[in-house]
């Protein structure tokens, strides 16, 4: 069973990173002519926004009927819906890098199949952050924080 579950994550890992260099999503000027509403916007995202919206809504409806997934026993879905501080910022952190940078992980990681000298310079940054986070998290664990 694991080799299957292993499995099907590389195979849908592979096809999301298709999807991303096909949309264009692993180009950053393409992100920022998507981001830059106040100079020359480049709208063409919109579609594979639109289409991504599409997409899980009608998968999450038609998935979630199910009892469980097919490769695991139970579904492990968020059980909170709280907006809290720490919500607002990871989201404003996220948007802030990938304005700035314009790179998103998931095409920046799908970037090692074709590496550029931009990604080069993002994805050891971005790792960073995500260890610094960690370490924050867990210090935070220790003082008893919530």
């Amino acid at each position: 069973m694991k080799a299957r579950r292993s499995l099907a994550s590389l195979v849908c890992g592979l096809l999301f990173g298709v999807g991303l260099a096909l949309a264009g999503m692993t180009r950053p000027q393409k992100v920022l002519g998507f981001l830059d509403v106040a100079g020359h916007w480049d709208p063409s995202l919109l579609f594979v926004l639109g289409g991504a919206v599409l997409l899980a809504t009608v998968g999450f409806r038609l998935v979630l009927r199910r009892g469980s997934p097919l490769l695991e026993t139970s579904f492990d879905l968020p059980t909170t819906k709280t907006i809290d501080i720490k919500l607002i910022g990871g989201a404003l952190i996220f948007g802030l890098g990938w304005g700035l940078s314009g790179f998103c992980p998931g095409p920046a990681i799908a970037l090692l199949a074709a590496p550029n000298s931009e990604a080069l310079y993002f994805l050891p940054a971005m790792l960073a952050g995500w260890w610094l986070y960690d370490l924050a998290v867990r210090g935070s664990k220790r003082r008893g924080d919530s």
